[in-house]
């Protein structure tokens, strides 16, 4: 038996996307240095970075190689969900206008895509139509017309797609029908042949053995292509297998763009993606699967956050097996009561790993079960369920019935909130609210179906883009909020407990190269208030402090510092990613200084760079005068901006860059380009905000200082890692918690405030460190003064409470690890403002004075403590007795 000939992960070498990645060998004129205004201007949604640059590759292979036969074939290799239809439809303005391109055919193996791809780019009444209405280039108005064939002569402004199935195009082709498309039609102009899911038509190559109709499809677009010199065709997958020999050699040298899943994840563009395991039955699964769904809800709910309507599939093995099941569920649902409800909670979260779960299980059990069921009942329900079970080749949106369902999941006036399926999700299927996927089922365990299950994991990941605070985000927001908010941004599999199942599912993940985090991968810990604290006074009946805020009035922003941008201490651009690629691919670490080095690519004070930086302005709507005036009402010109000292006049435009890396005028344009968006972001985001006033307010201690949780990633040994973990606090009456939950700096910080406590308890009846948790609370302190240039809170990580005979005194303090002083001195600096003769406390709050000190740090080089006199500041201040 003879093996398949594979190849190995290092010596897979893209040598066509090496070098486009080599900046080195372009010159000014190779590949685009911006997105041309009549892609940009015409396209509803703003093209990321990597859409781009797949754009940029592209432009750069047409320029260099023109319509050499070695390079009418190109591939897109992109991850699921990463906008492949954006940058066709960029694609498609972009052959039409630099090319001279009229007649696309698009083509794809499911019906369900096709369908879906003419809304996008033909559909102008349709919410997913990626073009804005109308298309403008060059002052004329063009059109896109949707045909059966290509006309014999080509109107002007106008741009032809044929949207065909490769089935139905296969029949098309080989048998001609009137009216039909036909070899002498397909010939006749030159073509752009957009082929989406195209590993669907790389079968010939990569297997003799599979079925000859797929073989057929890659012949017939071979045939295709070869009608005219002139025929492009495009490839766009999410999926090649270039460990497969033959793939590979075929495939070296068409790979233009690659974006692969795991780096848009980590990129933040889709949900974060987490196995639960667990060793349930399926009954339970279900319903943990709801209970987690609808904590979801809640919790969007009390953000503000407007139809949030969290789905879970219910993925089985067999059509028989899921019908059963969604009668089962059906049934379960039925026949909850508060009773039933309350005991599997308690039940599960006694014997629960997983951090979900145990987080959703706490809720609950805060909340009335009556109300609760009737909640479940009423969400889910028969009515708010599709059984979408498809039994061949064609998906889930072959059928009708269920496709209006399955197309509209996002819509408020959807109400589906459970799917039923057997088959993986199908190409086409792009549902952004999906959160929870459950394996139904003991069987399939077999490479071949976990496969297809991880496919399913990585559609589903595709981020939801709710609103938030008014905003639309297409990347995660919460990544740094506590756990139950990052749920909103998180998709979940739960699946079996079978080591030999888990394995394959692991392999399949790692095939696709899909990062997806263990539900047990961190540890939790909790830190509850103590009890003997809040028999205090001080728990019962104190407060602690915040300042009013203010809007900002017009007038104030008269200097680009205002915004909070200092030109003079703005972080260099970082221009590695353009410049070193292929280092940071072979291992070496993109952050090591030794391999880096600063250069300065523009200064807004040199004559000589003026046409450079007018260029980049440009191409920034922005810094149209009228526009920016909005947001700069103080400023008379564009060029006031640009040369006066009070705004960018002695701006230094520098750039961290591979070691040897020669900055041709191609990356001095890119590096101020992004330099200038810097600017246009601080000066939209900053204006019209609100500041701190010196009036500062109560509030309840106990509404702050709550019980929490922290959730610590395991540090598996990394050396880097911060060593986070509970502290026992037992019989330290003054710290308020059970746990320090703290890394070693704050748990020094912590030790040396307890070697002080038996001097400051001469001196004050009651001392209490109080701990505040951001993640736990909304409680912050604004920046103040005459000169404020932070506008965001600010909350410290504690309060030293000190209750004398006279005066209550509290004082916000700061362990900071010493990479951070410099950027955050502002934050220091407000502490020291903080003094009694500098603020107004409201309220009959006579007897109390609050203050701020410097930030407690260590030098782990010399190893010396509070290097910046914190304590000394204390006693300075008569806070805590000089020994």
């Amino acid at each position: 038996m003879t093996r398949k000939k594979t190849i190995p992960e290092e010596k897979i070498d893209l040598k066509l996307l090496n070098w486009l990645n080599d900046t080195s060998l372009f010159s000014q004129d190779d590949g685009m240095p911006r997105l041309p205004l009549y892609i940009s201007q015409n396209l509803k949604h703003k093209l990321r970075d990597y859409q781009f640059s797949a754009i940029h590759n592209l432009d750069a292979v047409k320029k260099r190689f023109g319509n050499d036969g070695d390079y009418n074939q190109l591939m897109f290799y992109m991850a699921t969900g990463s906008g492949k239809t954006d940058i066709m439809a960029a694609i498609i303005l972009y052959m039409y206008h630099a090319l001279g391109y009229q007649c696309f055919l698009f083509t794809t193996n499911t019906t369900a895509v096709v369908s879906k791809t003419i809304d996008n780019l033909t559909n102008n009444a349709s919410p997913k139509y990626l073009y804005q209405d109308p298309l403008i280039i060059d002052g004329q108005r063009v059109t896109i017309k949707q045909v059966d064939d290509f006309p014999l002569t080509l109107e002007k402004n106008t741009i032809y797609i044929k949207f065909s199935g490769i089935q139905q195009l296969s029949n098309d082709f080989n048998i001609p029908r009137e009216n039909g498309i036909t070899k002498d039609s397909l010939g006749r102009h030159k073509l752009v042949i957009l082929a989406d899911e195209a590993h669907h038509f790389n079968v010939g190559t990569r297997s003799k053995k599979d079925n000859a109709e797929s073989q057929s499809w890659e012949a017939l677009l071979d045939d295709i292509r070869g009608l005219n010199p002139q025929n492009q065709q495009l490839e766009f997958t999410a999926t090649i297998d270039l460990h497969n020999l033959d793939i590979y050699h075929k495939y070296q040298n068409k790979i233009i763009a690659q974006y692969d899943l795991s780096r848009f994840i980590n990129d933040g563009y889709s949900k974060q993606v987490y196995r639960l395991q667990a060793n349930n039955s399926d009954k339970d699964k279900m319903l943990n699967a709801v209970l987690l769904s609808q904590y979801r809800k809640r919790i969007a709910q009390n953000m503000g956050i407007p139809d949030f309507k969290p789905v879970v599939l219910f993925k089985s093995n067999t059509i028989a097996q899921s019908k059963s099941v969604n009668e089962q569920f059906l049934t379960m649902i039925d026949g909850l009561s508060a009773e039933s409800l309350q005991e599997f909670v308690q039940s599960q979260n006694q014997s629960t790993q997983s951090e979900a779960l145990s987080l959703t299980y706490g809720y609950w059990l805060k909340q009335d079960f009556g109300e609760t069921v009737t909640e479940l009942k009423h969400d889910f329900c028969e009515l708010t369920t599709v059984n979408a079970n498809d039994s061949g080749s064609k998906g889930l949106l072959y059928h009708s019935d269920v496709a209006t369902k399955l197309n509209t999941l996002e819509s408020p006036d959807n109400p589906i909130r459970s799917v039923f399926a057997v088959a993986k999700l199908s190409e086409g299927w792009d549902v952004l609210n999906l959160y929870d996927i459950v394996r139904i089922g003991e069987k399939n365990i077999k490479p071949k179906d976990t496969n297809a299950e991880a496919q399913l994991i990585g559609r589903g990941a595709r981020y939801n883009p709710f609103i938030y605070h008014g905003k639309k985000s297409y990347v995660r927001r919460f990544d740094d909020r506590k756990p139950e908010i990052q749920l909103l941004e998180r998709l979940y599999y739960h699946t079996i407990n079978n080591p030999q199942y888990l394995e394959n599912l692991r392999k399949s993940l790692d095939a696709i190269d899909l990062p997806v985090n263990e539900d047990t991968k961190f540890k939790v810990f909790t830190a509850n208030v103590k009890k003997s604290f809040k028999r205090t006074a001080a728990y019962r009946h104190g407060n602690i402090y915040y300042n009013k805020v203010e809007t900002v009035p017009a007038s104030h922003y008269d200097c680009i510092q205002k915004y909070g941008f200092d030109p003079s201490t703005t972080e260099p651009i970082d221009l590695i990613s353009a410049t070193s690629e292929r280092q940071i691919n072979t291992g070496a670490d993109r952050n090591d200084q030794s391999l880096t080095e600063l250069v300065n690519v523009a200064s807004f004070s040199n004559p000589a760079d003026k046409a450079l930086i007018r260029t980049a302005i440009s191409f920034n709507d922005f810094f149209r005068f009228d526009k920016l005036k909005q947001q700069c009402p103080t400023l008379t010109s564009v060029r006031e901006l640009l040369t006066s000292d009070q705004w960018l006049g002695h701006a230094v435009v520098q750039a961290r860059v591979a070691v040897g890396t020669k900055l041709t005028p191609q990356l001095r344009l890119r590096a101020v380009e992004k330099y200038l968006t810097r600017v246009n972001n601080v000066l939209v985001n900053n204006f019209n905000r609100s500041k701190g006033t010196n009036e500062f307010q109560p509030v309840a201690v106990h509404e702050v200082v709550k019980d929490y949780t922290k959730r610590v990633r395991k540090a598996f040994n990394n050396p880097h890692a911060a060593q986070i973990g509970p502290k026992p606090m037992r019989g330290k009456d003054w710290f308020v918690y059970d746990y320090a939950i703290v890394d070693i700096l704050e748990q020094h910080f912590i030790d040396k405030i307890g070697a002080e406590i038996p001097h400051i308890q001469e001196k004050f009846k009651n001392v209490y460190l109080l701990r505040i948790d951001e993640r736990n609370t909304d409680f912050k302190i604004h920046d103040f003064g005459e000169e404020v240039y932070h506008y965001e809170g600010y909350m410290p990580d504690f309060i030293l409470y000190l209750d004398g005979e006279n005066y209550i005194y509290q004082v916000y303090l700061e362990p900071k690890g010493e990479r951070f002083v410099q950027k955050d001195l502002w934050k220091e600096e407000l502490l020291e403002r903080i003094n009694p003769e500098n603020i107004e406390i409201l309220g009959e709050n006579n007897n109390v004075k609050l203050y701020g000190v410097k930030f407690y740090v260590e030098d782990k080089d010399t190893g010396k403590v509070d290097v910046r006199h914190m304590f000394k500041e204390l006693r300075d201040k008569g806070l805590i007795p000089k020994i």
